[in-house]
């Protein structure tokens, strides 16, 4: 199948140009001509942009006001939960996750999506996110104390299938009783938890609002740092020189401060504290070039899945450029957490691409409502149901000509 005529924008910058698909993969991109029988869509209109990752989402959660709604769910319901979201979080153009832990139910869904019995995007996934005895998540985490407990806590992890490691490095602000100003973590857990975890091929990630937090991770030698909320100059001049990742999930703070009322009142007092700091620390770092993936805390108190794409425009209202905010939440995202050939419209990735009405370099506010989700080359969201249906008879033309073709190789007698 040949989509033509397309504005085609990713880390390459903005350009006219044609995609292959075939295969669920991206065969060819640039000024290209179809192939004998090949299927044929022309797209002037249409800005194509690689399918979203996002770096930081938890799908057992879906915008309660407290983590409380959730923890008493089996897992049998959780499961569900998990699957409802991640298939609103698929359609909405978001064709890569980095899902953070709920028990041990993320790396079983990622293995259901993987094999098709679930719609949803390609993860990267956990399965219970470390923290300290009672510390942020320990509703749904693994609470440890000591680095020996630490090194346990990593193996079990990696034990149940998970992709990476969480750690909670301070406090957070939805789970009641913590500070996130305050580390909650020994320096000696910490780098037993980054070291194991790096002994068995798993990146490191961690929670961490307060500047002091984040340098002792950075320290420990943590791949992404989630939040900075708090960055001082020397957390900044850290993250730059050991070219650590931040992920700063702007639109956590963003929606409850805009549903206050509705926020219990330890919610409301934390948010206070930190939502103006959070822009503030984001600002620096991008002005200093820290290394930024997007991801959007999805799941997080009136932050609901399916809206991810808000994320890139609040990285561009508060200090990026809006091309440099759409590499973060596809090629940076996705090389972050380990998501291999995503996030970008390169031949020989996946096939995963979101089609917009405009160039959303122009306008991001078109990635929250895109034309045509693809993934894997196949339609799964998007709005423009004329066009996905043109997408789609393509995809099955061509695949009636694949299949006419291999009958009749199969059906030549042998020389």
């Amino acid at each position: 199948m040949l989509l033509c005529d397309l504005t085609l924008v990713d880390g390459d910058g903005v350009r006219t140009g044609d995609l292959r698909v075939s295969d669920g993969r991206i065969a060819a991109v640039g000024d290209l001509t179809a192939d004998g029988d090949e299927s044929v869509v022309s797209l002037p209109e249409v800005a194509a942009v690689p399918g979203l990752v996002d770096a930081h989402v938890h799908f057992s959660l879906s915008g309660e006001r407290t983590v409380d709604d959730v923890v008493g769910m089996s897992d049998a319901e959780l499961a569900l939960v998990e699957a409802r979201n991640a298939r609103r979080t698929l359609e909405a153009g978001v064709t890569g996750v980095r899902a953070m832990g709920a028990r041990d139910v993320d790396v079983r869904l990622r293995d259901r999506i993987d094999v098709g019995d679930v719609p949803g995007p390609r993860m990267a996934a956990n399965c219970r996110s470390i923290t300290a005895t009672g510390g942020h998540g320990h509703h749904l985490g693994r609470e440890i104390t000591g680095p020996v407990d630490a090194r346990k806590a990593v193996r079990e992890q990696s034990k149940q299938g998970a992709d990476f490691i969480k750690f909670m490095v301070t406090g957070g602000v939805t789970t009641p009783g913590t500070d996130p100003d305050a580390v909650a973590l020994t320096d000696d857990e910490l780098d037993a938890l980054v070291d194991e975890a790096h002994r068995r091929g798993m990146h490191a990630a961690t929670h961490a609002h307060g500047a002091a937090g984040v340098k002792a991770a950075v320290r420990a030698g943590v791949d992404t740092v989630e939040h900075g909320t708090f960055l001082d100059d020397e957390a900044v001049d850290l993250l730059l020189e050991t070219e650590t990742t931040l992920v700063p999930t702007l639109s956590a703070p963003y929606h409850i401060v805009r549903n206050m009322d509705a926020a219990t009142a330890d919610v409301q007092r934390k948010t206070e504290h930190v939502y103006e700091r959070h822009i503030e620390s984001f600002g620096r770092a991008v002005e200093a070039g820290v290394r930024v993936a997007g991801g959007t805390d999805a799941g997080t108190p009136f932050n609901m899945h399916g809206a991810n794409a808000a994320e890139a425009e609040f990285m561009a209202e508060y200090g990026m450029s809006p091309l440099d905010a759409i590499v973060a939440m596809t090629e940076t995202a996705a090389d972050a957490v380990g998501l291999d050939d995503q996030g970008t419209l390169e031949p020989g990735t996946y096939a995963d691409v979101v089609l917009c009405a405009a160039d959303p370099t122009d306008d991001l506010a078109t990635l929250n409502d895109p034309a045509v989700v693809l993934k894997g080359g196949d339609v799964v969201g998007g709005s423009d149901y004329e066009l996905r249906d043109a997408i789609r008879d393509a995809g099955r033309d061509d695949a009636a000509v694949s299949r006419t073709a291999k009958g009749a190789r199969d059906s030549e007698p042998a020389e």
